[in-house]
């Protein structure tokens, strides 16, 4: 994911490869004019620091390399589930920001949840990757259990309404593109659209019709929103395993 914002950021021009070291276990491919390498380079405090690591590093990395950031003016964390004030217990900084981000920021359609120290340069920063919604930690929490998570969840519905597609009698390739620009257009109009997907639905399902005859298996019990439901709450108690973690 740091890796997909680093990329972003470079594209929109918001930051100089130049000025960008990443530390790293091992070289990875980057954008060019990036370097990298195992420690902090020597000189003067960096503008910002970007944690991106996995959430159980976090000891290790405040062992290992918080001394040299101490006092950084800006730290941002992308860390799931890892809060402000255990931040703040590992790392000396100026402000703190946790931001969750989900994977679309790669392509600027991101969504990213903000918390912390709100600043103009924050949101400056931000922009270029998608919608960006401040809250509190409880809000952000929320927020990346739908939007942190929720592309992988829209890809298993793509997945298997291509599968469904097959098998109706298209092939593999031709259900999975069909699949795609429709989950892409259906997506795109919906953001432009002056109501709700609930109403869209509707608007697409004439009555008696074969849409409305697919809608009326969605619909029974609330089973697709019973099943959204429960796989959000799946979500939402491992953030919150994940965060009770972070603060022993």
């Amino acid at each position: 994911m740091a890796g997909a914002m680093l990329r972003r950021w470079i594209e929109a021009g918001t930051a100089d490869p130049a000025r960008v070291f990443v530390v790293n276990r091992q070289d990875r491919d980057l954008p060019e004019g990036v370097r990298q390498g195992r420690e902090f380079p020597e000189g003067p405090l960096p503008d910002a620091v970007m944690l991106g690591m996995k959430p159980q590093q976090i000891d290790e990395i405040a062992a290992t390399h918080g001394t040299r950031f101490a006092g950084v003016p800006l730290l941002l964390s992308i860390l799931a589930g890892v809060e402000l004030a255990s931040l703040a217990d590992r790392f000396r900084a100026g402000a703190i920001v946790r931001a969750m981000p989900n994977l679309p920021v790669a392509i600027g359609k991101g969504v990213v949840g903000l918390a912390g120290t709100r600043s103009d340069a924050v949101d400056a920063l931000m922009q270029p990757l998608g919608l960006v919604e401040w809250g509190d930690e409880a809000a952000l929490d929320r927020l990346g259990v739908l939007a942190g998570c929720g592309p992988a969840f829209v890809y298993r519905f793509i997945d298997a309404l291509a599968s469904a597609g097959v098998s109706i009698g298209f092939g593999e390739e031709q259900a999975l593109r069909l699949a795609v620009a429709t989950v892409e257009g259906a997506g795109l109009l919906a953001a432009r659209a002056d109501a709700p997907p609930s109403v869209l639905a509707d608007r697409v399902a004439s009555p008696g019709g074969s849409t409305r005859k697919g809608l009326d298996v969605l619909d029974a019990d609330d089973a697709i929103k019973a099943l959204l439901r429960a796989t959000l709450d799946a979500s939402a108690r491992r953030s919150a395993e994940m965060a009770a973690a972070a603060r022993r």
